[in-house]
């Protein structure tokens, strides 16, 4: 049964077979080297095309690339919802897709150990409003919005396990105009707090680590100030809005112990990995308490402002669609 709303299926039920049947064309490979049935047929079908369609017809109506923000608290995941979105797009309606993240732009490691010495020593640690280089991300929208093929959009690399800008060498390039422009992140979208919000700490962190407020008046007000200007290049928000707190440590937690896989196969191969910074489960849980104040406002506000809201069930499937802003 299709969770889409029919008054907002933008194609007849033989255009959206022909696009699912395309789509699982593409992804035939990936799935035969899963060897499982996770009915992702049913999804493309009841879920991801017609989100494909229905951002087509978003694009259709306006001059220019479409930008598109996901949103979703960490393990949400946005990576996989962008990476169905290029494929959907591209495969299915003949589109140009380039995507990149908020985790993109955060400031290297030199930068932010600057930050956490003359603003608040949690501004050490990456992704709270703040940690990212704002003007970087507003420029890559420009470039890609221009399209210029004589002037390719260079995309920065953030590794998570060394928790460092990569070198430029490997940043990635995009070439000429796009039709879609996805641009994905935990805070994508957010707004600020007021300040009577920030008054009362709501969690360990801010009660032993910003008793006087300080660190967390900060992050508002750099969230109130360029970071609405880069959330206003979007043309679509989509929330994908996780069940709780408790999921957001959960999946978290499932991603550590995925980057931890990647170490072990590395270690295995005889490679260094004293570089590598894994986090064990106390460690999560205090890096989590760092976006515990603006995921919960998210998760209060957002789901009735996203243009559109697909809320995850407690095991990460998406139970219900909701759109705020009809075509």
């Amino acid at each position: 049964m299709s969770l889409w709303p029919k008054e907002q299926l933008c194609l007849s039920y033989e255009a959206r077979k022909q696009a699912v049947d395309k789509v699982e064309e593409a992804f035939a490979s990936a799935l035969a080297s899963l060897k499982v049935d996770i009915g992702l047929k049913e999804m493309f079908e009841s879920i991801y095309v017609p989100l494909g369609a229905w951002l087509y017809q978003r694009r259709l109506q306006q001059d220019g690339p479409l930008v598109v923000g996901i949103n979703g608290a960490q393990g949400a995941g946005k990576s996989t919802l962008f990476n169905l979105i290029e494929v959907i797009l591209s495969e299915g309606f003949g589109q140009r897709v380039v995507g990149f993240s908020l985790d993109d732009l955060y400031k290297t490691r030199a930068q932010r150990e600057k930050l956490s010495e003359a603003v608040h020593p949690l501004l050490m640690t990456r992704g709270v409003p703040g940690t990212h280089d704002v003007q970087l991300g507003i420029d890559i929208i420009h470039s890609l919005i221009k399209g210029d093929a004589e002037q390719p959009t260079k995309i920065p690399v953030f590794d998570k396990s060394t928790d460092d800008r990569c070198q430029t060498a490997v940043w990635q390039e995009w070439v000429g105009p796009a039709d879609v422009i996805v641009f994905e992140g935990w805070c994508v979208g957010a707004m600020a707090q007021t300040q009577g919000a920030l008054d009362v700490p709501i969690n360990t962190l801010e009660r032993n680590e910003d008793a006087s407020g300080e660190w967390r008046q900060y992050v508002n007000e750099q969230l109130a100030g360029r970071y609405q200007q880069l959330f206003g290049m979007i043309d679509t928000l989509v929330m994908l809005k996780v069940p709780s707190m408790e999921a957001v440590f959960e999946w978290r937690s499932l991603q550590e112990k995925k980057l931890a896989e990647r170490v072990k196969y590395i270690f295995d191969t005889q490679q260094p990995t004293d570089h590598l910074r894994i986090m064990n489960e106390q460690e999560i849980e205090r890096f989590i308490q760092h976006y515990e104040r603006l995921t919960r406002t998210m998760l209060d506000e957002m789901p009735n402002r996203a243009d559109i809201t697909l809320m995850l069930n407690e095991n990460h499937k998406i139970s219900k669609i909701q759109i705020n802003n009809p075509l």
